[in-house]
Parts: structure tokens; C-alpha cells; sequence
């Protein structure tokens, strides 16, 4: 008989997040530790769980990327062509699931963190279509319809898609390895960082970065609204979370849209439109528990 404990692992480029919860509200354990090399990372994934292994229904993998998400493909579950050094084509979920004996979903780590939101914050709940943006080391968005996550072709890398960039208002050339100035080889925290010289969470509250920071982000959204019509947009990661820089991308999606769409959401302030998180830095790892709740139960995902 299930316990009700369910496994969620937020998997990024930097740290890891594990935790064994019941719900937002009854989180049992949780670890964070940085992402190292894939051999010493899984195995800490799965030493943080063994504990746990006869009492948990699931797991859920929220994972950088990008990943494998068909699973008739032979690589199912990996992580396939990240620039991130030695993590290239690691097979993260078969990692974890040998190792525990257990069901593991396995998506993104933006839509992870989408299902999150949607599955834990009630005023959520209706709005669908919802994205949920990350701006941090890097740039990505999980879309959900009808309460799934999109997958298709691979899946969703709207962090890669290419925005305008003035060069005399913005000489950096970009950082994207494949893309150079792309959105992500733009406006991602390591983007910033080789921009300006120094951290994104070291440049003053009206260090011109900024204003340059929720241009690119505006614009970006905009797109978003366009392509998807989202009823809701919840802007995530640690570059989005500076002071003040919600409202300035609020303004520029306003900006941009110019009364284009005409829903009361945008043409007001769009302060309950485009949102902060409500689980905050649990998102991705709430929301990979809710993926493997969503197994357990036999949900489609």
C-alpha cells in the first residue's frame, strides 16, 4: 500500500535538489549539493533516497537539458547534447531507476517546475494554457496545455529563440555557443556576467544591465503571449527575482504588445498575469514530486 511519499530531484546545471514529500506542505527530507560529474552526482541522488526506497511510489526528474523525452527512443531519459561538460548523453533517469527499483518520470526541469505551479498553487489551477519562465544560469520555458506538458519534435528550447539586438545599443556579441545572441546568449545570468564584468546579483539596483535585462525579457515574453496565448506566466529563476525587474518586464511586454491583444489580463498591469513563483525556489523540485505523483497514479503526463 502507497505511503503517499513521493521523490522529486530538481537536476540542474549547478546543484541538484532531492527531496521526499507528501505535498508543498509535508516535505519529510530534502538535500541540495552541487552538480558535479554524472557518476558522484546520481550516486548522491541515490544515497539521498535509499533511505526512502520501500516507501516511495515515485520519482520525478526535473532535469537541465537538453533531454530525451520520447520514451520509445533508446535514450529515454537522458540528457543529450548540453555543452555542460563530461554530462553529455548521460542517461540520468536509467541512473536513478536501477539504482532505486522504483517508477521515475522524467521532463525538463522548466516543465517540471510548470507542473508545480499548476499541480500546488491554487489560483493556478485554471489557468491553462501556463508557462513557466526561468531566467537564471540559463534561459527556459515549460509550457503546459490541458494541464501536460508539451512535448513534440524534442521539446520547447524557447531560451534559444533569436530576439533583435541592437548593436550600438548592446555590443556584446553573445554567449550561446550555438547561438551567440540568442535569448539565453543574452540575457542568462553567465551572459551578464561576461557583459558587465561581474555577477548578476552584484550589479546595482540602477546599473543600465537592468533596463537592458527586462528589454530582452519583454521582448521575449511578448512572443510567448503571441504563440501560446498563456492565461498565466509565472517568471522564475534567480537573475528574474531582482528587485524591481518584474515590474520593468511588465512594462515591456505592455510596451510591445501595444493593445494588440485585447484581454483584460494585458491591457491592465498584468501584476496577476505575469507572476512570481508561488512555491518559490521549490518549484522544479515540487513539481518533479507531482510528475512522480502523477505516475503513481496513473495520470498522463
Amino acid at each position: 500500500m502507497s505511503t503517499g511519499l513521493y521523490g522529486g530531484i530538481e537536476a540542474g546545471g549547478t546543484k541538484f535538489v532531492c527531496l521526499a514529500a507528501r505535498g508543498p506542505d509535508e516535505i519529510v527530507d530534502q538535500v541540495t549539493f552541487p552538480t558535479t560529474l554524472p557518476a558522484e552526482t546520481i550516486a548522491r541522488v541515490n544515497e539521498f533516497f535509499k533511505p526512502y526506497q520501500k516507501d516511495l511510489a515515485a520519482v520525478g526528474i526535473g532535469s537541465f537539458g537538453p533531454v530525451d523525452l520520447h520514451p520509445e527512443s533508446p535514450t529515454y531519459g537522458y540528457i543529450t547534447t548540453t555543452p555542460k561538460p563530461g554530462w553529455a548523453q548521460t542517461d540520468l533517469r536509467g541512473g536513478v531507476m536501477r539504482a532505486l527499483g522504483i517508477p521515475v518520470a522524467f521532463d525538463t526541469d522548466v516543465n517540471a517546475a510548470a507542473i508545480g505551479e499548476y499541480t500546488f498553487v491554487p489560483e493556478n489551477r485554471h489557468c491553462d494554457p501556463l508557462l513557466y519562465i526561468t531566467v537564471g544560469t540559463g534561459i527556459g520555458v515549460g509550457v503546459l496545455i490541458n494541464g501536460r506538458p508539451l512535448h513534440g519534435l524534442v521539446h520547447p528550447e524557447v531560451g534559444h529563440m533569436v530576439l533583435p539586438r541592437d548593436p550600438q545599443t548592446d555590443p556584446f556579441s553573445g554567449s550561446c555557443p550555438y547561438h551567440k545572441d540568442c535569448w539565453e546568449g543574452l540575457a542568462s545570468g553567465p551572459s551578464m556576467a561576461r557583459r558587465w564584468g561581474m555577477p548578476a546579483d552584484q550589479l546595482p539596483d540602477d546599473h543600465p544591465g537592468w533596463a537592458l535585462e527586462a528589454g530582452y525579457i519583454g521582448q521575449a515574453v511578448a512572443n510567448l503571449i503571441c504563440a501560446f496565448s498563456p492565461l498565466k506566466i509565472v517568471l522564475g529563476g534567480g537573475v528574474a527575482q531582482h528587485a524591481g525587474l518584474l515590474d520593468a518586464v511588465r512594462a515591456r511586454v505592455k510596451a510591445n504588445l501595444n493593445n494588440y491583444v485585447q484581454s483584460e489580463l494585458v491591457l491592465g498591469d498584468m501584476r496577476d498575469y505575469i507572476v512570481s513563483p508561488g512555491l518559490g525556489s521549490r518549484s522544479g523540485s515540487l513539481g518533479a514530486a507531482a510528475m512522480a505523483m502523477r505516475l503513481a497514479e496513473n495520470v498522463l503526463i
